[in-house]
């Protein structure tokens, strides 16, 4: 049967980024310390050499069924030599995204529930060089400073949304696992959030935000001072979905 795909093409553009994205495909998420299973999406892309028609796309497929179904972060850039040779291209980009959640216990009643946070790694190989970038989101409670300093009584607080991105390379590809991220990440706020929580603990939680307000600022600086005292290459954002504004608080920073 003959291969369109293969087919030669003379218009000598080189396509950047070509393949298939929101595939949601059974994963196992497992990094040698937290182990989940449940329903990844995935994209794998490749850079088109200017002279083929098209890329092989159902090579994607069996790609992400064969060596992704068990997913360790810290054997991705084997999976992405493993891509390249299959796709017969110099330059793959793969990334899994699902969710993982941890077991949390409120601070008073002790009772548990599971806390879920987003988790993204995408890895990259260009002639024969592999980075790695781990993408961990969770959730926080921020209390505002200078409401607490201006106000009688009270201060303003917030759910805040806070990304944490790493890059790893070469012999170290995973340099900072996604629950050690999750902890960092859950006490950098003025206090942690939690599905299930009795009223002795929303006592206790509300005091310990308005014992530690923190800013958008502060929030991004705390982590990043963490990931510089390691030497880990990341960048940080976080946002606050404001309670009294009718916008979000945004801070950035990369090191």
């Amino acid at each position: 049967m003959h291969d369109v795909q293969n087919e030669a093409d003379h218009r000598g553009v080189e396509i950047d980024e070509v393949g298939i994205g929101g595939l949601r495909y059974p994963a196992t998420f497992d990094d040698g310390h937290v182990r989940q299973s449940g329903i990844a999406e995935v994209a794998v892309t490749v850079r088109l050499p200017h002279d083929r028609r098209g890329t092989h796309m159902s090579r994607m497929i069996a790609l992400v069924h064969d060596h992704l179904q068990c997913f360790d972060p810290r054997e991705f850039p084997r999976v992405l030599k493993v891509g390249a040779d299959l796709l017969d291209v110099d330059a793959v980009a793969i990334k899994v995204a699902m969710p993982v959640g941890t077991l949390v216990t409120a601070p008073a009643s002790g009772v548990e529930s599971w806390q879920v946070h987003d988790v993204a790694v995408e890895g990259r190989i260009d002639r024969g060089a592999a980075s790695v970038v781990t993408a961990v989101t969770t959730e926080v409670t921020s209390l505002c400073p200078c409401s607490k300093t201006i106000s009688d009584y009270g201060a303003h607080n917030q759910r805040s949304r806070v990304t944490l991105a790493v890059t790893g390379e070469g012999d170290d590809p995973y340099p900072f696992p996604v629950g050690e991220v999750v902890d960092l990440l859950r006490a950098c706020g003025s206090a942690p959030v939690m599905p299930l929580v009795k009223r002795p603990d929303e006592r206790v939680l509300t005091m310990e935000a308005y014992d530690h307000p923190v800013f958008v600022e502060d929030m991004a600086r705390d982590v990043s001072v963490t990931c510089r005292e390691r030497g880990i290459a990341h960048s940080v954002t976080v946002r606050n979905l404001e309670s009294i504004h009718s916008h979000d608080a945004i801070a950035r920073v990369s090191g």
